[in-house]
């Protein structure tokens, strides 16, 4: 079920795009937008995680080399019946974590040192669970086709603005071209900004539910919460992976205008839902 909503969801992108192109250039625009939807779908889909992980300048990590990490990752995942991913240690001292890659077998998980450093082992399993609970429902495909066809449809927005939208016969529409400016790119990030929040509340409710200890992905999201309001941020942060962060790395940054296009829920948004959670395994 889960693979399904992914590929229905890059299907619906897909043809927003697509459909944009024929605003702009007619039959032959679709046409083109298919064409470059295909091939960055493609892309995405096999080399989206390898472009992530180097541009974060993640290191591999085994058993040997860091067995606590390695032993947590191995516990959750047998509980939570997935293959065990590749790890990964960004060397950062922002703590921060990101799951990547397009199904179970291509599966990796990242950490920042300074999450390591930062939390202690339970609280380190709440932001693991949280990021296989991604991995398991095909979160970081959905985030990462998303996050591409956005920025593609702003891309097109800026094609608009400086040669307008125009029909088969050559003919301008000014007004179409002021949507085109405006509304789309708009859309476009509000399609984004809901899926990440939506599936930000799955991800803590399958990691309380896989640790049975709601309060460690507390503490832990309590923890990150506060060292990203002292203004730090990961080194190269890119708003256009911010939405793969366990937190938004941008979180110390901005006000309420950066407010109203959260990538994230707030914390105290996904702090009070794992409390209900909690209370209910209590009572069962």
């Amino acid at each position: 079920m889960e693979k399904f909503k992914t590929y229905f969801l890059m299907v619906g992108l897909t043809l927003l795009f697509v459909w944009f192109g024929g605003l702009i250039g007619g039959k032959s625009g679709m046409v083109i937008a298919f064409l470059v939807a295909a091939g960055m779908n493609f892309y995405a889909y096999y080399y989206s995680d390898k472009h992530v992980l180097a541009h974060y300048h993640a290191q591999p990590v085994d058993e040997r080399s860091n067995p606590r990490l390695y032993r947590i990752v191995r516990d959750l995942t047998q509980k939570a019946g997935l293959p065990m991913p590749k790890l990964y240690i960004v060397p950062d001292p922002v703590p921060n974590a990101f799951a990547t890659g397009r199904n179970y077998e291509h599966a990796a998980v990242a950490v920042t040192e300074g999450l390591l450093d930062l939390l202690d082992e339970e609280e380190i399993a709440g932001v693991i669970a949280h990021e296989l609970s991604h991995i398991k429902h095909y979160d970081m495909l959905i985030g990462t086709v998303a996050a591409t066809i956005a920025g593609a449809i702003s891309m097109l927005a800026n094609f608009g603005m400086f040669f307008g939208a125009r029909d088969e016969e050559g003919e301008s529409h000014p007004f179409v071209a002021l949507i085109l400016m405006i509304v789309m790119p708009l859309a476009a990030t509000i399609i984004q900004m809901t899926i990440s929040r939506s599936r930000e509340f799955e991800a803590d409710k399958g990691a309380a539910l896989m640790t049975g200890h709601p309060e460690w992905l507390q503490r832990a999201l309590s923890k990150l919460e506060n060292f990203a309001r002292r203004g730090a941020v990961i080194h190269d942060a890119d708003p256009s992976t911010a939405h793969m962060f366990i937190v938004n790395p941008f979180a110390g940054l901005g006000g309420q205008i950066a407010n109203l296009f959260r990538t994230h829920p707030t914390t105290e948004e996904r702090i009070e839902r794992l409390e209900e959670i909690k209370y209910q395994l209590r009572s069962n």
